[in-house]
């Protein structure tokens, strides 16, 4: 079974993302817990707890279908002590907000040596930072998203991603979300069906896809390796559509949330759509 959808707003409250999610067809998605630009949030309360789930209810997603994102300020790897742990902080309360709501996976960026530090040091950082998190919590993963390596972020390289699962204690409570766009800008080629079974027979071989528990799916305007994270439409970037109908053919990807961010919301619905027209008959 595939779950295919994007990331909703959840404006007006966590419980507007679920109905915002279904009317554009979606049988997955992503959304904020809270403001993605900012530090603090006010406490969830059983109020909007309880509507949430009712959402969730009334609509037939379970967890395994919803992928909460972090906020963007949020940086694991800092190489500020100080400016590392407001960053841990913020961080478990995200994971403790998923775990009120009864999610299970919690999506983010892995973080930036601001050309501080090493990138060894700095994915050290990022797994210690992982493991506060998931001894201060319970019943939710916490989900590395592959980047674009724009600027000194970290997580471009599949080995990235290995080693800081290598680091992380408890393994039944990471895993890794592959974006497609980020990926090709960071190196991967992903225009043919040959160039896709290479790519995750890469990810295997490094990662394992035992680890995988969520996709982005997004073209790209970038280019090719050339480290920048712009996305785009399905089809309508340097990508093409290949891959997006490679994946929805392969059960490897069953089971987790594959999740638009193109940069078009109103054709979602057709996005949506059309990934679904790709599936393999009786999958």
């Amino acid at each position: 079974m595939k779950y295919v959808g994007a990331h909703v707003s959840a404006s007006g409250g966590v419980d507007q993302a679920v109905s915002r999610a279904h009317d554009i067809g979606a049988t997955a998605f992503a959304l904020f817990t809270k403001n993605q630009r900012q530090w603090q949030a006010p406490p969830l309360t059983a109020d909007v707890i309880d509507r949430f789930q009712a959402a969730c209810e009334q609509y037939r997603f379970t967890p395994a279908q919803i992928l909460p994102h972090d906020s963007y300020l949020i940086n694991l790897g800092h190489p500020d002590d100080e400016a590392l742990q407001k960053s841990q902080t913020a961080f478990i309360d995200e994971m403790t907000r998923c775990q009120q709501l009864g999610l299970t996976l919690l999506n983010f960026h892995p973080g930036s040596h601001l050309r501080q530090i090493d990138e060894s040091t700095c994915l050290s950082r990022i797994a210690r930072s992982i493991n506060l998190a998931l001894e201060a919590t319970n019943g939710v993963t916490a989900v590395i998203e592959n980047t674009a390596g724009q600027g000194s972020n970290l997580g471009f390289r599949f080995e990235h991603l290995a080693e800081i699962i290598s680091q992380v204690e408890d393994k039944s409570r990471v895993g890794v979300c592959i974006d497609t766009c980020h990926a090709f800008a960071g190196g991967y080629d992903l225009r043919t069906d040959a160039d896709c079974e290479h790519t995750f027979a890469e990810l295997e071989r490094i990662v394992g896809f035992r680890y995988l528990r969520a996709m982005h799916l997004n073209d790209a305007k970038s280019a090719f390796n050339n480290r920048v994270d712009r996305h785009h439409s399905l089809g309508e970037g340097n990508i093409g559509k290949t891959v997006f109908s490679y994946i929805m053919r392969d059960p490897r990807f069953d089971g987790i949330p594959l999740i638009l961010e193109t940069i078009n919301p109103d054709i979602w619905a057709q996005e949506i759509a059309w990934l679904k027209s790709q599936q393999s008959p009786g999958n």
